[in-house]
């Protein structure tokens, strides 16, 4: 059966290639390419789904022999299940929407070719760690997927913003995949395979010492691409690259694949309970932090890019609590009300030509399927029913009630206060863009349909994903299967109902303050606090004062170092060179007298010597 699953990286990979060198000669030029590769992907997925639905207990696997390496033979091939399944079909979709939006929004574009292989490329290797069976052939997508969120995030490379963004992403993120990579060492060593099937099966019987050790490793690049403390700071950033890219990071690829990772191999972690226990401290800090730094800042995109931070913390945290499945639902929601809420900013952004909110408002007059589908994403994404975020966040929530503990405790209790903040800033968001008067001068308008269409496609499917949970089992977690140990996804009415009036008490609050003050920006209570919120706790000021500064300095000299003394010696030394050539020089003017005057004196001195020595 899954012979054919590798179409599902090769698709787009294709396209990525074939694209500017045919887009001259093909229809709609390298949009067509673009549009048809991950089109046939997300056929492929959608059959692969099917396949696994109808046997669900059944992995599938095909592989062979790529390399031997320390006694060890590395694997080329796909390994398909549930979780698998249904992620691809995630990536797919998003990425389909993002291609056909990107005809609209990146129009007239002298790069749009390069942008849209690079978007193929992205899809393609972020598939290609969907269905890896081997961890070496996984690391393969997972630094494709970072070269090309370098080149996507850069793609406006004329302006120092998006150069610096670039950068930054790319040297974050790989120092977390240092460790990513030793991880993958130490398990392939552990396990004397490299096989993600063989890794899974006998994570139990690895060393406690050697497979904590693997899971903490792991952990470091995960929190590098999943954008969690303190390797968080390149996201926020990256919102220097076009919109269209930002809803393909944040939902679908880069930041969802270190989540994705953690729930694929989740008996290593189970194996590794301090693992666990470092993934949910991290997750408690990051979803709260982030999500006040998105209460005060006032950059459209950032907010949503500060929102992504949060709610990956909550999938963190749900994996770190045993709530597999809650979280692998709230990466599926996310997924679709993420990219509805980047894709309505784009069409924001292209009309009032500013990501600032406070050159917006009143924008639903002019702009009502935007305004619609992105009250829709807002709603999913504070947590009111009946949209699949309020569902997907209780269940990681009831998971860590049941855990209990520390952990479970911690997260609970941080997990609800998160609840009240998100809230508060969607409400914020949506009023400062939408709502009340219009404060900028651009002349408004609506997008055309290609883009309003994803709009819209997307709501569809933040709604459908609400109404499986509507019972208190996730209507397709037999797909998924989940491992043994963790906890199913169980939403109860009682837990809804809690985190329903917690986001309902938020969203009255702000709209209250924006009633009583229609014109001043609600987050103006906070006063002086507000600062170092909007500045991220100063995490980045942090960074460059113990990390960049320093380095800085160091580089410096070694700079001065090579200038003043290897440079120097090396100059000093050709000068010598060269005066005392010069002066030899002078002794070879071709005159004969003088050589003859020369060669008289050096024998008379010779004589000398001579006669001095015989008389001594």
């Amino acid at each position: 059966m899954t012979h054919w699953v590798w179409l599902l990286p090769a698709l787009p990979a294709i396209a990525a290639v074939l694209g500017p060198a045919t887009a001259r000669m093909m229809p709609g030029g390298p949009a067509g390419p673009a549009i048809v590769g991950t089109g046939g992907a997300l056929g492929v997925a959608i059959a692969a789904l099917a396949a696994v639905e109808s046997a669900p207990a059944r992995v599938h696997e095909a592989a062979v022999d790529w390399s031997p390496i320390g006694g060890v033979t590395l694997h080329v091939g796909t390994r398909l299940d549930g979780l698998a399944a249904v992620v691809a079909v995630m990536v797919c979709v998003v990425a389909l929407l993002v291609q056909i939006y990107s005809t609209a929004y990146m129009a007239g574009d002298p790069r749009y070719s390069t942008y849209a292989a690079e978007v193929s490329l992205f899809t393609a290797a972020m598939l290609l760690v969907v269905v890896s069976s081997d961890l070496f052939e996984l690391l393969v997508g997972w630094e494709v997927m970072g070269l090309c969120s370098y080149l996507l995030i850069g793609h406006y490379w004329q302006t120092e913003g998006a150069r610096a963004a670039a950068v930054k992403a790319f040297v974050v993120t790989r120092v977390g995949d240092v460790g990513f990579l030793f991880g993958i060492f130490v398990l392939g060593v552990a396990a004397k395979s490299f096989d993600v099937d063989v890794i899974i099966r006998h994570a139990a019987a690895y060393p406690s010492t050697t497979v904590t050790a693997g899971a903490l490793l792991l952990l470091c690049g995960v929190v590098g691409k999943s954008a969690q403390f303190p390797l968080h700071v390149w996201l926020p950033d990256a919102m220097a690259g076009p919109t269209p890219i930002s809803a393909l990071i944040h939902a679908a690829t880069m930041v969802a694949a270190g989540i994705y990772v953690v729930a694929r191999l989740y008996p290593v972690f189970l194996a590794a309970p301090v693992a666990l226990t470092v993934l949910g401290i991290i997750a408690c800090i990051t979803m709260l932090g982030a999500a006040l730094a998105a209460l005060a800042d006032d950059d459209l995109k950032r907010v949503l890019a500060w929102s992504t931070v949060s709610q990956l913390a909550y999938m963190a945290a749900g994996l770190a609590v045993g709530g597999w499945t809650a979280s692998v639902y709230h990466l599926l929601s996310h997924a679709a009300f993420k990219a509805l809420l980047f894709l309505a900013a784009g069409s924001v952004l292209r009309s009032v030509g500013t990501n600032l909110m406070s050159e917006m408002g009143g924008l639903w007059r002019a702009m009502p399927v935007t305004a619609a589908t992105a009250a829709i994403g807002s709603l999913s994404l504070a947590g009111v029913p009946p949209f699949a975020g309020a569902f997907s966040k209780d269940g990681i929530l009831a998971a860590a009630h049941e855990r209990g503990g520390g952990l479970g405790t911690a997260v609970y209790v941080v997990g609800l206060v998160t609840a009240a903040v998100t809230a508060a800033y969607v409400t914020r968001m949506f009023i400062r863009t939408f709502l009340g008067r219009y404060r900028g001068g651009a002349q408004l308008h609506e997008s055309p349909l290609v883009m309003t269409g994803p709009l819209v496609l997307l709501a569809v499917f933040v709604l459908a994903l609400g109404a499986p949970a509507l019972p208190s089992r996730f209507g397709v977690s037999r797909w998924l299967d989940a491992p043994v140990a963790s906890r199913p996804l169980d939403v109860s009415v009682a837990g809804v109902v809690l985190t329903t009036l917690i986001a309902l008490a938020s969203i009255a609050a702000v709209a209250l303050l924006h009633r009583r003050q229609p014109d001043v920006d609600p987050v103006a209570v906070l006063g002086r606090a507000r600062r170092p919120l909007a500045r991220g706790f100063y995490v980045d000021e942090a960074y460059d004062a113990v990390v960049v500064r320093p380095v800085g300095r160091v580089a410096r000299a070694v700079v001065q170092i090579d200038d003043r003394g290897v440079d120097a010696a090396v100059v000093d030394a050709g000068r010598a060179a060269g005066f005392t050539g010069g002066v030899l020089r002078l002794l070879q003017r071709g005159n004969i007298q003088t050589y003859l005057t020369g060669l008289i004196a050096g024998v008379l001195v010779i004589v000398l010597s001579v006669s001095l020595a015989v008389a001594r």
